[in-house]
């Protein structure tokens, strides 16, 4: 839409445009004269009837009711050529300045890649000439056709390939295969960058691509946990405060509870008497959670 609006936004049709404007503001001029010189006439045709009513003899009333009348359909036609005076000056467009117009189409690709300019602008200019715009599409076809409808009520299609979306290589996906349940995040993106893999959008890997590789197709990291002392698991912690692992996992997330990710991803907490505490006030302030009794007693990490 964008090269569209562009294409078509010339200096060479702007030019054409205001041709074009120029020939229905004279039109518009000329009806204008024509209502002042209809309410001219009709004032005078007014003012007439006025004097001849004024100068009959009171004594002569059927003379007078007469010309009285006539002032009245005078004073209605004087009314209908002042409204329709307002009607052609109101229909009157205002003619925007051509050199400045001239300007902005010869500047107009700079000002739309310009960084400055932002996506509700231009959206509010592809607003201003395009009336709407109507996407065809077909399943087993890889283009699109576009039909767009101006302003000015003319019509046009054009045809697009469809963008197909960022899929990650099958080569990376086998990879992270192969190797996701022995290597560490940092260690595949390594790998992966090292076979010349790239990410959908043509990227390097890095830790958070690996880990959205990992999620959408369901590849299990390393084995392994990296307890430092003192430090226990969530599956451990759920046991000693007797409830299930989950509603840990949404503390951790919220960051109500203090808790530390080991290099595989896993969550580690580190089990002290103050931690403990925080972990039990938060099971006894929870109205959903009924603990069980503890499988493991409290104390040192196991």
């Amino acid at each position: 839409m964008a090269a569209l609006l562009l294409s078509t936004l010339t200096l060479e049709q702007i030019s054409l445009a205001l041709d074009a404007a120029e020939q229905v503001q004279q039109r518009h001029t000329r009806a204008h004269r024509a209502a002042e010189l209809a309410v001219q006439h009709a004032q005078y045709e007014a003012d007439r009837a006025e004097r001849a009513f004024g100068q009959v003899e009171p004594e002569n009333r059927l003379v007078a009711r007469t010309l009285e009348s006539r002032w009245e359909a005078k004073l209605a036609a004087l009314a209908d050529a002042q409204a329709a005076l307002a009607t052609a000056r109101d229909r009157r467009p205002p003619l925007p300045d051509r050199d400045s117009l001239e300007r902005l189409a010869a500047d107009l690709p700079r000002l739309w890649d310009h960084p400055a300019t932002s996506a509700k602008d231009r959206k509010r200019l592809l607003r201003t000439v395009i009336s709407d715009v109507t996407i065809l599409s077909e399943q087993d076809s890889d283009e699109i056709r576009i039909g767009v409808r101006w302003h000015t009520g003319a019509t046009e299609e054009i045809t697009a390939t469809r963008r197909k979306p960022d899929r990650t290589p099958a080569a990376a996906v086998e990879l992270a295969r192969r190797l996701g349940g022995v290597l560490t995040d940092e260690q595949l993106a390594e790998t992966l960058n090292a076979q010349g893999l790239r990410t959908g959008k043509g990227h390097r890997f890095d830790v958070k691509a690996v880990r959205w590789i990992r999620h959408v197709f369901k590849i299990r990291a390393p084995r392994t946990q990296c307890l430092r002392d003192g430090e226990i698991t969530i599956k451990q912690a759920a046991a000693r405060l007797g409830i299930n692992g989950d509603a840990i996992y949404n503390w951790i997330w919220l960051g109500q509870v203090p808790a530390r990710r080991d290099p595989s991803g896993r969550w580690c907490i580190p089990w002290t008497t103050d931690i403990e505490a925080i972990y039990r006030k938060k099971v006894a302030e929870s109205v959903h959670l009924k603990p069980s009794t503890p499988l493991i007693p409290t104390g040192g990490a196991v």
